[in-house]
Formats: structure tokens, C-alpha cells, sequence
């Protein structure tokens, strides 16, 4: 594992050594992640067997500022707000992020996926809309119960059609009893079939539990389904 700092956020990579053992391109999947170094994430994808990828995890992120697309009010009396700086945050990534990880590994990947759990599920699929760097992405548990997302999904195109999303959630998740969270499998599965309408490859399933549980594991399956 490799560790170093871009732009105030702490990138992780695991298994960069496969740049060296093999001259077949492997793909880089981001994960944007609320704490943690990836190693949790890492274990459980070799756990199941995931096939060769580098895997580059980035936290230090402010979660309701730079995973959320447009500003929303807090879902708590006294909660923090959303931010909304979502597009910063993917000029960031693309622009700077990005290009100096490809130059510390020196290494160009077969394609460029993106995972997140929660907000960093919502931000998955968001930034396909403003960025066409990404092939595929995985959203696990992705708040789209977001104010007016499910609107923006249907009224704006991706900028690269994905080679496949994957969207996964728990089946307890919409017992919660805020009424907003409440909505969050609704809106998710009006979304994946909006999806499967415009012929986008798409999967999605429901893990048993509430929103907190095995998120890391949730998120290694999306990567294994994904990565073929």
C-alpha cells in the first residue's frame, strides 16, 4: 500500500505492484470514502475473489460539501447542511487528483471506474454526468433520496454512456423512520429502471440489513460484479 497527499485529501492505492508483475492494463477504481485508508475495502475484495484492479481510496473529504450535487438542508434539527460542491470537487479529482496519481505510478489504467458508499454512492453516479472519465461505477446504499436527484437523472445524459453501473442497497433501509431516508428505495429502484429503459447496463440488488451494515463488503461485491 501506498499513501500520499493531493490537494489536502490522503490517497491510499492498494496493489500498485501489479504495474510491475504484468504488462496487461488493469483497471483503477476511485473510491471516495467518509474516513478510513481502504484497507478494510481492499481486504474484503480479496476475500471474494475480485479480479486485478487498482484500487485507490481518497478520504479526508468533506463529506456533506464535496459528495453532494446542489445545496439541501440538513434531514436532523441542528444537522450540518449540504453544501453542494459536488462540481468542485470533480474538477479537483479530474483535473488535479487524477493526473498526479497516473504520474506517481506511471502508469495509464485500462479505464477509470468509481465506487462510494452513501453520499459517496450519490456522488458515483453524479459525477458520469460531469465527467466522462469513468467507464463504470458502483454506488452502494447511494442517497438518492437527495433532493430533486431522481429529476436530474431524468432530465440530464451522461457525458460518457457507462459501460455498467451497479447499484446496491439494504432491504431495511427504507424502514427508517425519517420520511425523507424512508424514501430511498423508491427512488433508487425508479432509478435503476429509468436506466434499464434507456438500455444502460445496469444491475442492482438489495443486501439484507439497514444502511450501516457490511458497507465495505456491499461495496467489494459491487466491484467484483462490475470488473468481468
Amino acid at each position: 500500500m501506498t499513501e500520499f497527499k493531493i490537494a489536502n485529501k490522503t490517497i491510499n492505492i492498494y496493489n500498485e505492484k501489479i504495474i510491475k508483475m504484468t504488462s496487461k492494463k488493469v483497471p483503477i477504481i476511485i473510491h471516495n470514502t467518509f474516513s478510513g485508508n481502504g484497507k478494510e475495502l481492499w481486504e474484503e475484495c480479496i476475500k471474494i475473489n475480485c479480479k486485478d484492479f487498482i484500487l485507490v481510496n481518497i478520504s479526508n473529504i468533506n463529506w456533506n460539501t464535496e459528495m453532494t450535487p446542489w445545496k439541501m438542508k440538513s434531514l436532523y434539527k441542528d444537522g450540518f447542511e449540504y453544501e453542494g460542491k459536488a462540481d468542485d470537487y470533480i474538477k479537483e479529482l479530474t483535473c488535479k487528483i487524477i493526473p498526479e496519481i497516473e504520474e506517481n505510478l506511471n502508469y495509464k489504467p485500462l479505464y477509470y471506474g468509481i465506487a462510494g458508499y452513501s453520499l459517496g454512492g450519490l456522488f458515483a453516479i453524479y459525477a458520469l454526468y460531469k465527467t466522462d472519465i469513468f467507464s463504470i461505477a458502483i454506488s452502494g446504499s447511494g442517497s438518492f433520496w437527495y433532493s430533486n436527484f431522481e429529476k436530474f437523472v431524468k432530465e440530464n445524459k451522461f457525458l460518457k454512456i457507462p459501460e455498467k453501473i451497479y447499484l446496491s442497497l439494504g432491504n431495511k433501509e427504507k424502514n427508517s423512520k425519517n420520511e425523507i431516508l424512508s424514501k430511498v428505495q423508491d427512488c433508487t429502484e425508479n432509478i435503476y429502471n429509468y436506466y434499464k429503459s434507456k438500455n444502460i447496463d445496469v444491475f442492482y440488488e438489495l443486501n439484507d440489513g439497514g444502511h450501516f451494515k457490511d458497507s465495505f463488503f456491499r461495496i467489494a461485491k459491487g466491484i467484483k460484479n462490475i470488473i468481468k
